[in-house]
């Protein structure tokens, strides 16, 4: 770790994140490490030292949007103020990025952040970097994250992928799968417990093939589970090949498990599946749903799901809708399908490109199929009661957002509670999506720290 320099001034940066919870927890490491050099983290880009963009790469509108925000950012730049973009677009993109925008210094991919501090330095003499080589030992271990969530936790155990699914860029940007060492996820979620936050959620871009020194995922929730103070325990995203007994097992046994699941179907239709190489089928997918509702009673599931993949059908988007409405997901993260360059989708027969106006109107049926089952199955548990995690301080004047151990969001009053505290609710009311909710009950989390 690079010593504090002895400056009279700490230098500021500000991190600005898009995309998915990885980034997130990438962007509590960068300013993890820059904190270690020295710099104090900036609560907006005016006047900052550094400016770093932590960018997303799963969709062409994302980096669309970031292009735009770089244009936008580069107005807040003081003589000296140094630009840098990281994460998934950085990697994809690399020097072309120094091309696109001269403002920019530094493109860096998600295995370099550890020569950030030294990155900075030399563009502070003229350099600029592309830094996009991936580092299969790369786990930033010894990084202590600067967290922007005092309630839960987002610990990554794995990093890159090996499906290679065919409209996937996470391949390219995030490179081949690679587990953390379990001790070392121990050793994280203890210092997280003993800092006061009583949920975390492990991260992975297939988290439940996690393997390594002869553990599998299984040993690694029953590993977590068992540090005190750690009240609930998720994870984020798993494959559906990767449920084994031994992992479902695991979940159905230790008590922290939460009773909900992200599963990513993204087509239920087995034609579609194949073309877009996720390795099983509807009828598996099916199956797969059916033993996790099997073992633990109660279980909610989200999804992920895209329309108009090439050369979907009618009837083929038609066993989506079906599929959604015979599995009930809570709620579903729904897309039309992006092209990435660098993807095998692109490399498919013109011939199959399925229309924008078709493809629009799917997710208009998918997104009104999604969300009036939804609200359906929610009308129903107005009445219940349910333990509730107050994680923070709601749009709604006067409340605060809670959650379900099921991951529902319930609106509550704010008085006498705070960020952290648990408590027992009756759910009074819903839009169709959230609730609102009257406490029952309540109990103080362990105290913050700091």
């Amino acid at each position: 770790m690079r010593p504090t320099p002895m400056t009279d001034a700490r230098r500021t940066v500000y991190i600005e994140t898009y995309g998915c919870q990885m980034n997130v927890s990438d962007s509590e490491l960068m300013l993890g490490t820059l904190t270690a050099a020295g710099y104090e983290q900036a609560e907006g880009p005016e006047g900052a030292d550094v400016i770093l963009v932590n960018t997303c790469a799963i969709r062409e509108h994302a980096e669309t949007r970031v292009i735009g925000r770089l244009g936008e950012l580069k107005r807040h730049m003081k003589a000296g103020t140094i630009m840098g973009v990281t994460g998934c677009m950085a990697q994809r993109l690399g020097p072309r990025l120094l091309d696109q925008a001269r403002h920019v210094s530094l493109v860096i991919g998600p295995d370099g952040y550890r020569a950030l501090p030294d990155l900075i330095d030399g563009a502070r003499n003229g350099q600029r970097s592309a830094v996009t080589d991936f580092d299969l030992e790369e786990h930033y271990q010894d990084v202590l994250p600067i967290r922007g969530d005092r309630v839960k936790a987002w610990i990554p155990v794995q990093r890159g992928c090996d499906y290679r699914c065919t409209y996937c860029i996470v391949p390219t940007t995030r490179g081949p799968e690679r587990s953390r060492d379990l001790g070392d996820v121990v050793r994280e979620v203890r210092a997280t417990a003993e800092q006061g936050i009583t949920e975390v959620i492990l991260l992975g871009q297939t988290v439940n093939s996690y393997r390594t020194g002869g553990h599998d995922f299984a040993d690694l929730l029953r590993a977590v589970g068992a540090v005190d103070g750690i009240k609930r325990l998720r994870f984020t995203s798993p494959h559906p090949n990767d449920f084994s007994d031994r992992v479902i097992a695991a979940m159905a046994g230790v008590p922290a498990v939460c009773e909900h699941v992200h599963l990513p179907m993204q087509s239920g239709s087995s034609r579609t599946l194949k073309r877009m190489l996720r390795r099983y089928t509807r009828e598996e997918y099916f199956d797969c749903v059916a033993r996790l509702r099997a073992a633990i009673p109660g279980l909610a599931l989200t999804t992920d799901v895209i329309v108009g993949f090439p050369g979907e059908t009618d009837d083929e988007f038609a066993e989506t809708i079906s599929a959604v409405e015979a599995i009930g997901f809570e709620d579903a993260f729904t897309f039309k399908f992006s092209a990435r360059e660098g993807t095998p989708a692109t490399r498919m027969p013109t011939e199959l490109t399925v229309p924008d106006e078709v493809a629009s109107a799917r997710l208009d049926q998918l997104i009104t199929t999604v969300r009036g089952g939804s609200r359906v199955r929610n009308l129903g548990r107005l009445g219940e009661r349910h333990e509730v995690l107050v994680e923070r301080t709601a749009k709604r004047g006067g409340h605060l957002m809670a959650r379900t151990r099921d991951f529902k969001t319930v609106l509550i009053p704010a008085d006498g509670y705070a960020p952290g505290d648990y408590l027992t609710v009756e759910l009074t009311g819903t839009t169709g999506s959230t609730f609102t909710g009257a406490p029952v009950s309540s109990r103080a989390a362990l105290p913050m720290a700091g």
